[in-house]
C-alpha cells in the first residue's frame, strides 16, 4: 500500500511518518485491497499549543469506496489516534458489508450501526453549521474571506442503499451520487431520528415536489 503524508502549516516529522507506518498494518488487514493511504496534517491558527489546533485527515483509496476520517486535537499524534480509531470503525463496517454480500450473515440494522453518529441539525442554516469556530476565525483575522471549494468526482451509478453506505463510510452528512435506477444526479443526506433522505432534480416535475418512502435494504 502506498503512503502519502503531507502537512499544511506544520512540518511532518520522521517520527510521525514512522508512527503512521506502524499503524498501517491494521488498515491493510481490514481494507478491500487498499492502494493508497493519505494522511494530511493541518495546523489551525498560529499556536500549536491551543486546544484542537491540529487536524488530521485520513483517506483510504482502494478497490471499493473511498473511506475517510477526520479528527482534531492539541497535537498531531493525538489527532491521528482519534482519526485512526474512526477510520478503523468505518473499515470494519465496510468489511462486514462485504461479508453480507457473500451471504455469510444477516445485515445489521441501520439504527444499530449509526447509533453513535450525530444527525445533522435540520432547524439551523447550513452556513452556520459549517462555519469555523470562533477561535479559528480569530486566528485568521476578521477580514478573512468566506471561501467556496468546488470538487469534481466521477459519476459512478449506484443504488440508493449503496449511496447511504458510502455516505456513512466517509463520515459525511450528505453524499452526491448518480442513481442507477433513475439516472438522476441525487443527494442522500442524514435526517434527525436516524432516518435518511434523498433529493433529486427532474425536469418533468413542474412545481412543488414529489415524495415517497421506502425501507433501507428492503427485500
Amino acid at each position: 500500500m502506498e503512503f502519502q503524508i503531507s502537512g499544511r502549516g506544520v512540518t511532518v516529522s520522521d517520527r510521525f511518518r514512522e508512527y503512521v507506518n506502524e499503524k498501517s498494518e491494521k488498515i491493510e488487514t481490514l481494507a478491500d485491497k487498499p492502494q493508497r493511504l493519505e494522511a494530511k496534517v493541518t495546523q489551525e491558527g498560529r499556536s500549536t499549543s491551543a486546544p484542537d489546533s491540529m487536524t488530521v485527515e485520513l483517506t483510504v483509496v482502494g478497490r471499493g469506496p473511498v473511506i475517510r476520517s477526520e479528527a482534531r486535537a492539541g497535537d498531531k499524534m493525538a489527532a491521528f489516534d482519534l482519526a485512526y480509531a474512526k477510520l478503523l470503525e468505518r473499515l470494519r463496517r465496510a468489511h462486514d458489508r462485504r461479508k453480507v454480500h457473500h451471504g455469510r450473515h444477516t445485515p445489521p440494522a441501520v439504527h444499530d450501526k449509526t447509533a453513535g453518529l450525530d444527525p445533522a441539525e435540520t432547524g439551523r442554516p447550513l452556513a452556520e453549521q459549517v462555519a469555523p469556530e470562533a477561535g479559528s476565525q480569530d486566528a485568521r483575522g476578521d477580514s478573512a474571506p468566506v471561501l467556496i471549494r468546488r470538487k469534481l468526482f466521477p459519476a459512478v451509478p449506484m443504488g440508493l442503499d449503496d449511496a447511504v453506505d458510502a455516505m456513512e463510510l466517509v463520515g459525511h452528512d450528505f453524499y452526491v451520487f448518480r442513481d442507477a435506477e433513475t439516472g438522476r444526479d441525487s443527494v442522500v443526506y442524514r435526517r434527525a431520528g436516524m432516518t435518511y433522505g434523498v433529493i433529486a432534480l427532474d425536469d418533468a416535475v413542474e412545481s412543488g415536489s414529489v415524495s415517497e418512502m421506502r425501507e433501507y435494504r428492503a427485500g
